[in-house]
């Protein structure tokens, strides 16, 4: 698995680069924003950990950049900004996650390994005219193939596999985001929206159902 750091300070680059490679990863390192464009393109790195504060282009520039012509390799920002504002700004601009500096290596290793969880699974679920299939990270509503970024193809993966019964927030950020802890599940809803409106899933074909103070669940059983 290939990896690609975009951290400007040396201290941080340099611990990911020796930790991940110990546990097998391959590893590059961009130390400003455009460099990171210019790996990311060259090398197609299966995963990138992405500093927010970065010299040339900041790291919300960089994964828009990135996002025009990929948008399927996940993006985890790393960052001491941690406002529900700017955590939603990052989300938009396409990251899959963040980690809050300082952060434990063992919390982001376990974040990694979350977003290459499906590699080589072989399945295809569905849900009313939504299809997804593991293998090839593919999402299809009504024949028509979807974009999706890596975090909202877990979720609605997660909700699917778990079709017919309430998933609760608690369980969507522990089971989805790999966090164990008490965290802000209103980032739910950012994604949530986001894949409602991609797949154009409307009132009179509402798959994806809202369970007040509770969470949600998948249902194609009307």
């Amino acid at each position: 698995m290939r990896i690609l750091i975009i951290e400007d300070e040396t201290g941080i680059s340099n611990f990911l680069k020796q930790g991940l490679e110990e546990q097998g990863y391959e590893t590059s390192v961009a130390t400003d924003g455009l460099q990171g464009i210019a790996l990311a393109k060259k090398q197609k790195p299966e995963l990138i950990l992405l500093d927010w504060m970065l010299p040339k282009l900041t790291g919300i520039e960089v994964c828009k950049k990135i996002r025009e012509k990929d948008k399927k390799t996940p993006i985890l920002f790393l960052t001491a900004k941690d406002t529900i504002q700017e955590t939603i700004e990052g989300l938009k601009s396409g990251a899959n996650d963040y980690i809050k500096k300082p952060f434990s290596f063992e919390e982001l290793l376990e974040r990694i390994k979350i977003h290459f969880r499906n590699e080589g699974t072989a399945k295809i679920i569905t849900l009313g005219n939504i299809e997804i299939n593991l293998l090839k990270h593919s999402v299809l509503a009504g024949g028509q193939e979807v974009n999706f970024t890596q975090r909202e193809f877990d979720l609605l993966q997660y909700l699917i596999e778990n079709k017919g019964r309430v998933c609760t927030r608690n369980e969507i950020i522990e089971n989805v985001w790999g966090i164990h802890f008490e965290y802000d599940t209103g980032v739910i809803d950012v994604f949530m929206n986001a894949i409602r409106k991609k797949l154009k899933i409307n009132k009179e074909e509402e798959f994806i159902k809202t369970i007040r103070g509770v969470g949600y669940m998948a249902d194609d059983t009307h």
